[in-house]
């Protein structure tokens, strides 16, 4: 019985400790709105194994594998753009980039602060997920190269220049991983991403 009363213990604790991880991740998203709050960002998740099978990954691993090049981005830099992604293809398994305007203006390198404009659409079912346009505001982002977002973005923005515009492919494992922010298990993000203003 005194085992058994350990075991229990055990459990107990192990649960509180995830409840905690849990709600401090939830706090360490960048503030919103309160209509947009349920809204997935770029921000920065545990990580997470990326073996689960999922509804989400079975629709993006058939077919031929797609690139950066096969997404068809509409739209000028400084307006919502619009994304189409390949119905047939199946999604890129590493980060991809590409710029569909080059900046002229200062240039991304780990450590600056940046203001960006960002459209995201879901692979599995090409949906708009968030858009900052909708906001009306850009997103702000300190510390590229460590900021408090998903990999993919600290990794993919670097190079970037002020005015520019890129093409951000985002496999699950420099995403959400196995899901959260309302994000599917095992996505794969596609961004398009405006350098508004780097400083």
């Amino acid at each position: 019985m005194r085992n058994v009363g350990k075991f229990m213990i055990a459990v107990a604790v192990g649960i509180s400790l995830t409840a905690c991880a849990n709600s401090e991740q939830a706090s360490s998203r960048p503030p919103g709105d309160p209509a947009a709050s349920a809204k997935p960002r770029p921000t920065s998740s545990s990580a997470a194994p990326t073996t689960t099978a999922s509804a989400a990954v079975s629709t993006q691993t058939g077919g031929q594998e797609c690139s950066v090049d096969d997404i068809l981005v509409e739209g000028a830099p400084g307006s919502k753009p619009k994304i189409t992604i390949p119905p047939a293809c199946a999604a890129p398994k590493t980060l991809q980039s590409k710029d569909l305007v080059e900046g002229t203006g200062a240039a991304v390198t780990a450590g600056v602060t940046m203001d960006t404009h960002y459209l995201l659409v879901t692979w599995s079912n090409r949906q708009e997920k968030d858009s900052s346009w909708d906001r009306g505001e850009p997103y702000p982002l300190e510390n590229v190269g460590k900021a408090q977002v998903i990999d993919g973005w600290n990794e993919g923005l670097l190079g970037m220049k002020q005015g520019g515009r890129r093409l951000l492919v985002v496999p699950p494992d420099k995403g959400y991983g196995e899901g959260g922010n309302g994000i599917a298990p095992n996505e794969t993000l596609v961004f398009v991403i405006d350098a508004v203003k780097v400083t």
